[in-house]
C-alpha cells in the first residue's frame, strides 16, 4: 500500500513537517508514504487543462504523487483559523479538472502548532474540501498537537505518547480505509 503525505509548512524546522516524518516512521511494514512537495506557482487557470497544453512541471509531479498513492495524509498548521493558502494553493491545482487525483482519496488530516487548540479549525475548514471531493475522511481518532515546542526533541522526534498512540490509531483507519475502497 502506497500513501502520499504533504506538509502545509515549507518552514526549515516546521513541527508539521516534523510530526509527518513521524507519522512515516510509525507506518507499517507494508506500507510506504512518499512526501509530496508543495511548493508550486499560484493557481491560475490559464496554466491549467484544457486552457493550457499541460501543467507546469512541478504541478504535474505533486498530482501525479496523489495519482500513484491509495490514501492521504495531510499535516498542516492552522493560519488565521484556517488552511494555510500554500496548503490551499496546491489542493486547488489537484482538485482541478475530471483528472483530479483527489477525488473520492481516503485522507486522514492531522496538525501541529505552538498553541493550545492544535489546528482544531483548520481541521475544520477542510471539510468542505473533502465533501467536494467526495474524499474518505477519517474523523476518528483526531490528531491535534498542541504546544508542540514540548512535544518534539531537539531532532524532531515526537516525544508524546499520547500523540503517537492517537497517530497509531489514526493510520490504522486511514488504512482500512484504503482497504475497504
Amino acid at each position: 500500500m502506497k500513501l502520499a503525505g504533504i506538509s502545509g509548512s515549507l518552514r526549515r524546522d516546521s513541527f508539521n513537517t516534523h510530526l509527518l516524518k513521524n507519522v512515516a516512521d510509525l507506518l507499517p511494514e507494508n506500507v510506504s508514504m512518499d512526501i509530496l512537495s508543495i511548493d508550486l506557482p499560484l493557481y491560475n487557470a490559464d496554466l491549467d487543462i484544457p486552457e493550457a497544453k499541460e501543467r507546469p512541471a512541478a504541478v504535474q509531479q505533486f498530482r501525479d504523487g496523489l495519482a500513484a498513492a491509495d490514501g492521504l495524509i495531510i499535516v498542516s498548521p492552522e493560519y488565521n483559523f484556517s488552511i494555510p493558502g500554500l496548503l490551499k494553493n496546491a489542493i486547488d491545482w489537484a482538485s482541478r479538472g475530471k483528472d483530479s487525483p483527489m477525488l473520492r482519496k481516503p485522507v486522514a488530516l492531522m496538525g501541529a502548532t505552538q498553541g493550545l487548540w492544535g489546528t482544531a479549525k483548520m481541521q475544520v475548514a477542510f471539510f468542505p474540501v473533502f465533501q467536494f471531493m467526495d474524499m474518505k475522511v477519517v474523523q476518528q481518532p483526531e490528531v491535534l498537537v498542541a504546544k508542540a515546542q514540548e512535544k518534539f526533541d531537539k531532532n524532531g522526534k515526537l516525544t508524546d505518547e499520547t500523540s503517537v498512540k492517537l497517530i497509531r490509531q489514526k493510520i490504522e483507519a486511514l488504512l482500512n480505509l484504503v482497504a475497504t475502497r
